[in-house]
């Protein structure tokens, strides 16, 4: 596996009684780029990421994280290797404030037990830290706020900070600009851009504005295989991308 590939699948295959999901999918993700996934619904995108994590274990082929087979290694030892995904970690408390929730997503980082029965005070040593994980994401002012109350693209950039604070080497984002008014989508792209400055972000993305903004390479995904792969350039004019993403989504939209 060349050194610059932090993570690559080999005929990857996830079968669902007799249904092909994911179908002998071959990924490599270059170190420190922005990669895409993308494809129309049931393209078997969520399916992959799954498998990436480990929520699901692949019928066959293999899943190699940094060079080492990860195919069966249990999902929080690959989360402690680097590799997280940002709702496994997002801000699930919605009565807790802002910082508080970063506190969280640090305490795990630190493989620590929760202490829910120890004061609270034992848990400001980390408050330096989260508050700078805020800043980076743009949030400082909301810190106290509880997070039942952000508006739905600070909580989006909230799921982010929490990621962040497992100090990932490779972070997958599912569909982060989802459900967002331009404003929104434009703080999170460029949240995003900010964010992979050190480190590499395989994300499942609609918005193909977003994709073509952001991203170094796209896949696209049908049927559970990969159609074509490569810049957005190149991509968004491939016949069969066309067909298989932009036409489905016309017809969605007619």
């Amino acid at each position: 596996m060349s050194a610059d590939i932090i993570l690559e699948t080999r005929e990857l295959t996830r079968e669902f009684k007799g249904f092909v999901a994911v179908d002998h999918v071959n990924l490599k993700v270059k170190r420190g780029s922005i990669h895409a996934l993308i494809g129309p619904n049931g393209a078997g995108k969520t399916t992959v990421f799954n498998l990436l994590t480990k929520f699901l274990p692949p019928t066959s082929g293999q899943i190699l994280y940094k060079g080492e087979d990860i195919t069966y290694t249990a999902p929080a030892a690959v989360a402690r290797a680097g590799l997280v995904r940002s709702f496994q970690i997002s801000a699930v408390f919605p009565h807790l404030t802002v910082l508080e929730n970063v506190r969280v997503g640090l305490q795990r980082k630190l493989g620590t037990s929760f202490h829910f029965w120890k004061p609270e005070s034992t848990l400001y040593t980390l408050n330096d830290q989260a508050m700078a994980l805020l800043e980076s994401v743009d949030l400082a002012s909301f810190a106290q706020t509880k997070t039942v109350e952000l508006p739905y693209g600070r909580k989006r950039a909230l799921e982010i900070a929490t990621t962040l604070a497992l100090e990932p080497e490779l972070m997958l984002l599912d569909e982060p600009t989802q459900g967002m008014g331009h404003e929104d989508v434009g703080r999170v792209v460029e949240l995003i851009r900010k964010v992979a400055a050190n480190r590499t972000v395989l994300m499942v993305e609609h918005n193909m504005s977003v994709i073509s903004n952001l991203c170094d390479t796209i896949t696209v995904l049908a049927r559970g295989s990969v159609l074509a792969e490569g810049p957005y350039a190149q991509v968004s004019k491939d016949p069969r991308v066309l067909e298989a993403y932009v036409g489905s989504s016309e017809e969605q939209h007619a």
